[in-house]
């Protein structure tokens, strides 16, 4: 059974390891980019936001950042507003719904917190991202699109609740 939580201290290492190579796997740290060290900052996030993990009795399978208002993680919520980033899934857990289900804790979590809305970025070429995002009712909101540097576009996208 997966169990949907905050992350302990005693699992950020782990939490950041699985972040970064999720991404690295996938292709997705821009080559000359520091970012690989943001996503292994487990800690940071859980200082500075909501570190949720999935896990079951063989280990983590998965994680995601929940920004609250005022979070420095938040990147294009605005008031009212729920945001989450840096969803990420184990290798050994892709395709066994983690994705989708520590994407809907967060819009669970911005349903208890009263938010009308939950919005997240997600890069252009995080295709499979997007489907799932999709899958769950999120549409594009193209008046949000930004980059955070020279050469990654970011799609925003955002689900009514």
């Amino acid at each position: 059974m997966t169990e949907i939580r905050l992350a302990r201290f005693s699992e950020y290492d782990e939490v950041g390891e699985l972040t970064a190579q999720a991404y690295a796997n996938d292709g997705f740290i821009p080559a000359g980019s520091d970012y690989g060290l943001t996503l292994r900052n487990a800690a940071d996030r859980a200082a500075k936001a909501e570190l949720w993990i999935a896990a079951d009795p063989t280990g983590l399978l998965g994680t995601v950042t929940f920004c609250l208002p005022g979070s420095v993680y938040g990147e294009i919520a605005q008031p009212g507003e729920g945001e989450f980033r840096m969803l990420a899934v184990a290798p050994r857990a892709r395709g066994l719904g983690v994705g989708t289900a520590l994407s809907q804790h967060c819009v669970d979590r911005s349903r208890e917190l009263d938010f009308h809305r939950v919005v997240l970025s997600s890069a252009t070429y995080m295709t499979t991202a997007h489907r799932l995002y999709e899958r769950l009712g999120f549409t594009r909101i193209p008046d949000r699109d930004w980059s955070p540097v020279d050469g990654v576009e970011l799609y925003a996208f955002a689900l009514d609740l």
